[in-house]
């Protein structure tokens, strides 16, 4: 077999951020897949990218790359682009189970790897428990956000682990395995998997937590509730999910939102969202796709999921030492919430901060273009709170 596609974090292996479609969301995508693939993607999402003005485009221009990748043996880059593909997949779209089954099973081979299921809700949530060839440092658990498929953290989960630490990466509600396989929609109360996990595997000592995107808020729940989280990385820190969710609706629909939601003007919410998504696709397929993850039927229902997804009447209550990583050009993620979460965790044992920039070509969302470099931040952050702690 040929060695593991693991994260190559080494300061010189940066694949940087780069320029491939105009809109700017599309453009993040880009760049997602060209991180974990690395340089040898670069053409081939150029010209996907060139020819894609329309999500059906993107697809199918996704799709045949995934084919022709995987005909030249380029099987991680088939397996990444078919999640591209998938990702802006309505969920009535039949091609998006076998999409999705294509990229999640070359992901367990190529990694070697099986997932053991937790059980949670009816249902279980697939996590994989990958143990060092050495002594263990440390368990760390890491997980997702709004709408991942843990798979695509394994090259990150296993760089994680070949520095010597026990990684337990999972699905949780509303993601990947446990929604399509289980039907185990979102939840705020995030320190319910957290701790099922913990449980099943035995855990009782203190861990280290790794949230990405959404999961940087999530991560700072579960910290709350549960004392085995002794070590928390936001990776980045989403401490408002409804705020995120209005950005891509309208600039400044968020006071307005709020504002229907309280006074519970449901048909006026649902006309306002579908409007907007009529004008903006990516609104479009975010209502959709929200829906879909937070099991509800319309788009208020969807937005009042959003808004409980919050941690600003939790965070006083984490006691963790805590590592809240922010880009200072996140086009999900706007910088203030960084200092929002960093003011609000009043009784955190510490609060180290980090924000990424152009310069770093890591100053998008979850450092998409330099994620090496955040593992070295987040690796040496590591080794510094449990040298104090001892």
């Amino acid at each position: 077999m040929p060695p593991k596609p693991v994260l190559d974090w080494r300061p010189d292996a940066a694949v940087g951020y780069h320029h491939f479609h105009p809109d700017r969301s599309l453009n993040f995508q880009c760049n997602r897949w060209v991180q974990w693939i690395g340089p040898e993607a670069i053409d081939d999402v150029a010209a996907v990218a060139r020819s894609a003005t329309e999500y059906s485009q993107w697809i199918d221009g996704f799709l045949a790359a995934a084919g022709q990748a995987r005909s030249e043996g380029r099987r991680l880059a088939g397996a990444y682009y078919d999640r591209a593909a998938e990702f802006f997949m309505l969920p009535t779209d039949p091609r998006r189970r076998p999409t999705r089954e294509r990229f999640v099973g070359d992901m367990r081979e190529l990694f070697e790897v099986q997932p053991e299921g937790v059980p949670y809700s009816g249902g279980t949530l697939p996590a994989y428990d990958l143990t060092p060839a050495g002594p263990v440092i440390d368990t760390v658990l890491v997980f997702g956000g709004f709408d991942s498929y843990i798979e695509e953290f394994l090259p990150l989960a296993t760089a994680i682990s070949d520095a010597g630490y026990r990684v337990i990466a999972f699905d949780g509600p509303g993601q990947g395995g446990a929604l399509e396989d289980h039907g185990i929609a979102m939840t705020p109360a995030w320190e319910r998997p957290v701790g099922a996990v913990l449980d099943h595997f035995g855990i009782d000592h203190g861990v280290t937590a790794i949230g990405v995107s959404l999961g940087g808020g999530l991560v700072i729940r579960a910290a709350a509730f549960d004392p085995r989280v002794r070590r928390v990385v936001a990776f980045d820190v989403a401490d408002d999910e409804l705020d995120l969710v209005a950005r891509q609706i309208a600039p400044g629909a968020g006071p307005v939102l709020r504002t229907l939601l309280a006074v519970r003007a449901h048909r006026l919410i649902d006309l306002a969202a579908r409007r907007a998504a009529a004008r903006r696709p990516v609104s479009q397929w975010g209502l959709w796709q929200g829906m879909h993850i937070t099991g509800t039927r319309t788009p208020h229902e969807f937005l009042r999921a959003a808004a409980a997804t919050h941690t600003r009447d939790v965070s006083g209550r984490v006691s963790a030492d805590v590592l809240l990583l922010a880009g200072a050009n996140d086009h999900y993620i706007p910088l203030g919430q960084l200092e929002r979460q960093a003011a609000n965790l009043t009784a955190a044992r510490s609060v180290t901060t980090r924000v990424f920039t152009a310069a770093d070509q890591a100053g998008n969302h979850c450092q998409i273009g330099n994620v090496g470099l955040a593992v070295r931040v987040a690796l040496g952050w590591l080794d510094t709170v449990r040298a104090a702690a001892r």
